[in-house]
């Protein structure tokens, strides 16, 4: 049994109660040292970078219900990490295959993407049975996107984690293009908007359509700083300029984008935590002044999230699980078995809570 709650109470819970904070420091993906201090501004948008796929919004999810699945929309949310999509299995790259398999078992499960934007709005529109899963892609490689230019056209790299996404839709409708893509625009090995200088066959010219495409076509872009600076490291002052930079290379490519979060590289926090979501950066050759605000920053661990309605959910420190082996089935049935995983309702008007979690 469960207890439906008008989101005017959860509201008011909400803005009543105290986040904890948390720490995390476990490594995450291949540091990208710059091959200078880049400014974020590059080549000028250009147009013709074509590809498939349906946009989608934050409307209802179509999708079979599932009355064996007892809502919980109090339960937890993973938010999976991925980095490199590519030939091999790593502490920081999924291959293929295994990726494919990934949104196979994910769909089976009963498992939709949606955005972390969707999250802080409280907008999970799912269809009843069905569960949330945000995927996150840090560092921005030329295996998560690349295009392949045919006689003047491009088209998306079906090798790469977009084009596998792409073509797990055309036999999957309700997976639509809902995930978080945390951006470098700095950064050397091709982590500078998904390739540059020919770096995995992929131009610079095309970086900034790249951009322009996802947020077009439903897909959140999100600040992993300018080269993945390890913030711990640096002064207040370079820690802001790090972001907001990134930021303005994607104002570059996508003008007026509002992002409204952040990666931090390696998991580590600078030294006044506040700047990683809070700061501002003047541009010391036209005096320009850059501010950043944003409302969530991911981890690199901890395990799957709390849900947007539970008071205690907390979008400055959003644990990550990072995809490594089977720890998404494992973290499923773990979340299963404990009757703390989020499943929806189908009805956005209320918020489900199980008879037990309603009684605390």
């Amino acid at each position: 049994m469960y207890r439906l709650l008008p989101l005017s109470v959860i509201a008011l819970a909400l803005a009543c109660a105290k986040s904890p904070d948390s720490n995390s420091t476990m490594d995450t993906g291949p540091v990208a040292t710059p091959a200078a201090m880049a400014s974020g501004e590059s080549a000028p948008i250009t147009s013709g970078a074509a590809t498939t796929g349906p946009a989608t919004g934050t409307a209802l999810i179509p999708g079979t219900a599932n009355s064996s699945r007892a809502p919980n929309e109090m339960g937890r949310i993973m938010v999976l990490e991925y980095h490199i999509i590519g030939d091999k299995d790593s502490q920081y790259g999924r291959e293929r295959g295994h990726f494919r398999r990934d949104l196979e078992l994910l769909y089976a499960r009963g498992f939709r993407p949606v955005t972390m934007n969707q999250v802080l709005d409280r907008k999970i529109n799912l269809a009843r049975g069905l569960s949330p899963v945000v995927m996150v892609f840090d560092d921005a490689s030329p295996e998560q996107f690349g295009y392949i230019d045919r006689n003047g056209k491009l088209e998306t790299d079906p090798r790469t984690g977009m084009g596998i996404w792409l073509d797990f839709q055309k036999t999957h409708k309700e997976w639509g293009n809902t995930a978080v893509f945390c951006l470098l625009s700095g950064a050397s090995a091709g982590h500078n908007f998904f390739g540059d200088k020919g770096i995995g066959g992929q131009k610079t010219e095309w970086r900034f359509p790249k951009i322009k495409w996802l947020a077009d076509n439903g897909f959140e872009l999100c600040n992993h700083t300018l080269w993945h600076a390890q913030l711990s490291k640096f002064p207040d002052a370079f820690v802001q300029q790090q972001i907001a930079q990134l930021q303005l290379a994607v104002d570059s490519a996508v003008p007026g984008y509002r992002i409204r979060s952040m990666a931090l590289p390696q998991g580590l926090w600078p030294k006044n935590r506040a700047l990683a979501s809070r700061g501002s950066w003047t541009n010391p050759r036209d005096g320009k002044t850059t501010s950043y605000n944003y409302e969530v920053v991911f981890e690199v661990a901890g395990g799957p999230m709390r849900s947007p309605y539970d008071p205690a959910f907390n979008g400055l420190s959003t644990p990550r699980v990072q995809v490594i082996g089977n720890v998404i089935e494992q973290t499923i049935d773990k979340l299963e078995k404990a009757g703390n995983l989020y499943i929806s309702d189908g009805n956005p008007s209320s918020v489900a809570k199980p008879a037990a979690v309603a009684a605390r």
